[in-house]
């Protein structure tokens, strides 16, 4: 036993490095959840594999849009008369559907919503035994006609997939679904029936408090297929995944690789089952056993008893829905030779025990266990790529996640997420008050002071740079180099760490040699260190002596950082120090236009040459010598092709 237990725990920490730690599928999932919380216009849920925080080989993005423009009641009684009236009610018709599935009429009394049945929402209904109902086919292809309409993409989500739109890469699935507030009657059975400790009555409570959503699609072979939709739990059984203990989530998401990189692998059995049938099985286990099993040492053999249930529910075709149990999902799912076949494949795997997942591909090499688990990947799994194009309410969302998340991990996914938006912040819009004694701009000072310290922690040089420029614009000039000379000075640092980790990537010292002269310091370093902020046109927080015309810039942080100890030390009227910083940012300029090649001259970005030469311009300018700032803002007009900054004017101004 003692062996048995040392293999389970082994095995487990493979898993936990293959497929998550306990930590990594919490900050999936926050992550998740904050995108949810950005669309605050419509209620979005992130379902299936991602939403529960299992990153599996194949796994697409799930995406549920509750639409705001419907409510669904279980009878006419139920719907409450309000003024004004903006939501278009409809009403649960049960009598000849299959369990899971219903009809959606509109209301007896529709006179009272008449207004709101548009000639675009007339089109989606069809008459039915002279009633009014919703159907399915047009609500998907009007769903599908407006997200073509309002994407700015040029490729539209031209397949219908189930009850799903679906990008033509099927790389996501977008479910648009209509909402019951209240927990349904056919579901009620769920609530009281006999069942150990799981779900805890009060997860069951939280779960009946969400209600359920309906999504467009009909049962198959149906004679009212087009005008029936589905019942759909997904919340309440989100909930209940999230619920798992590790070993429980392991377990699930054991028994979809095996299904997904073995089963389906044979041609004949592909497709016949699938992960909602997984996810079923894995609750009714949970319901029936005793929590205290799902342990790390114990993890095989929890393996092992969900495969064999699973092995039990497609011979005997028997599989109840989790929530309305009258609901068979393996009900002539399969004829009896496909039955035969797909019984003696899972017995096969049964038989080798964790030695079945030799052939997938996902735990191919699980035989050369390393049993060390994995440092959590907090930082790693926190990128844009993630995120597929979000665009997000920052202001809700600060809201939401400032009163309702306690936990120091939520605050730094939230972080995370603020930070590469901090252009898009209200601070960006707002007009800006310096320090005053007056009690509203003071008010308004600590405000926007507050959301620059927000996205610092994450953007580093940038966002020192420009909590620096903050304090310039408030004429606090001292404290404004303080925080200069520590980005500088930490830009040096990172540098100097940069260049050593590069050179001891190559062994041979006479490759170092080569790469020396080739490319002159000053050169090698400038390519590094031209990294940027970026900064919208009405940024009340940027220099007032550099005007910005795009909606977007990017400044080079360096020569910014420079330009801004220049200004300081020009109104702190220290000309020596003042001169000084107007050198380095010659110095700069020089650097990457003399010191290069006329190959390398030419991948120069346009806005680091923009930037320097108006820096240096009106540097030269403010000190009085308007010989050289004519000059330079000549050159930066020259450059300044798109009219990003007011050089063309400043120049015709000198003139």
């Amino acid at each position: 036993m003692s062996r048995d237990k040392n293999l389970s725990l082994d095995f487990y920490k493979y898993l936990c490095q293959k497929l998550g730690s306990e930590e990594d599928v919490r900050v999936r999932r926050l992550s998740w959840i904050v995108c949810d919380l950005s669309f605050p216009k419509s209620t979005r849920i992130t379902s299936g594999s991602i939403g529960e925080g299992l990153d599996i080989k194949g796994s697409d993005l799930d995406v549920m849009v509750i639409d705001p423009s419907f409510k669904v009641y279980e009878s006419d009684r139920d719907i409450t008369y309000t003024v004004p009236i903006e939501v278009l009610p409809l009403v649960m018709d049960t009598e000849n559907t299959h369990p899971c599935f219903t009809q959606l009429r509109l209301p007896l009394h529709f006179h009272y919503y008449s207004n709101l049945l548009d000639s675009r929402m007339k089109q989606m209904f069809e008459q039915d035994c002279l009633v009014n109902k919703l159907s399915n086919e047009k609500y998907k292809l009007d769903s599908s006609y407006i997200l073509n309409r309002d994407s700015p993409q040029t490729e539209p989500l031209c397949t219908i997939h189930g009850p799903c739109l679906s990008d033509q890469y099927g790389t996501y699935d977008l479910a648009f679904c209509l909402k019951c507030d209240k927990w349904i009657s056919s579901a009620q059975s769920w609530v009281s029936r006999p069942r150990t400790t799981w779900p805890s009555p009060e997860l069951i409570t939280k779960i009946t408090s969400c209600g359920v959503l309906f999504v467009p699609i009909g049962c198959k072979g149906s004679s009212r297929e087009n005008l029936e939709w589905r019942i759909s739990f997904s919340v309440a059984e989100k909930c209940l995944i999230y619920s798992f203990s590790h070993t429980q989530l392991l377990c699930y998401a054991l028994l979809k690789i095996l299904l997904k990189e073995i089963v389906d692998n044979h041609e004949d059995l592909k497709g016949l089952l699938c992960s909602y049938f997984l996810k079923t099985l894995i609750f009714w286990i949970s319901e029936e056993s005793d929590p205290s099993i799902w342990k790390p040492e114990n993890i095989i053999q929890c393996f092992m008893v969900c495969l064999k249930r699973l092995i039990y529910c497609v011979e005997y075709s028997t599989l109840l829905h989790y929530f309305i149990p009258d609901n068979n999902l393996l009900y002539m799912r399969f004829n009896c030779d496909l039955k035969h076949s797909l019984t003696n494949t899972l017995k096969n795997l049964y038989q080798q025990g964790i030695n079945c997942f030799v052939n997938s591909e996902t735990l191919k090499d699980f035989t050369s266990l390393n049993c060390e688990i994995p440092v959590p990947f907090t930082q790693q799994i926190l990128t844009k790529s993630t995120l597929l194009g979000r665009k997000m309410t920052l202001k809700s969302l600060l809201y939401y996640m400032l009163h309702h998340c306690r936990t120091d991990l939520a605050r730094r996914i939230f972080t995370f997420f603020l930070s590469p938006e901090h252009d898009e912040l209200e601070l960006q819009d707002s007009k800006f008050q310096p320090r005053s004694n007056n009690k509203h701009q003071y008010n308004e000072y600590k405000c926007n002071l507050c959301k620059l310290l927000i996205v610092l922690s994450l953007k580093t040089i940038p966002g020192w740079l420009m909590l620096a420029s903050f304090f310039y614009v408030s004429k606090q000039y001292n404290t404004s180099i303080i925080i200069i000379n520590h980005a500088l000075k930490k830009h040096q640092d990172e540098e100097f760490y940069r260049n050593n980790i590069e050179t001891s990537l190559i062994q041979n010292k006479d490759s170092v040699r080569t790469l020396l002269q080739k490319e002159k310091i000053p050169t090698l370093l400038k390519e590094h260190t031209l990294n940027y902020i970026s900064l919208g046109r009405n940024c009340p927080f940027f220099p007032p002596e550099v005007k910005l015309k795009k909606q977007t810039n990017l400044i080079p942080t360096l020569p910014f950082a420079h330009f801004l100890h220049f200004l300081c030390y020009y109104h702190l009227h220290a000309y020596t120090s003042c001169k000084q910083s107007l050198q380095k940012i010659y110095d700069i300029y020089h650097d990457i236009t003399f010191c290069t090649t006329k190959d390398k001259a030419d991948k120069i970005p346009r806005p680091s040459v923009i930037h320097l030469t108006l820096y240096i311009g009106l540097g030269f300018l403010m000190i009085g010598d308007t010989i050289t700032a004519r000059k330079f803002l000549n050159f930066a007009a020259r450059y300044d092709i798109h009219r990003m900054t007011d050089a063309a004017e400043r120049l015709s101004s000198l003139s």
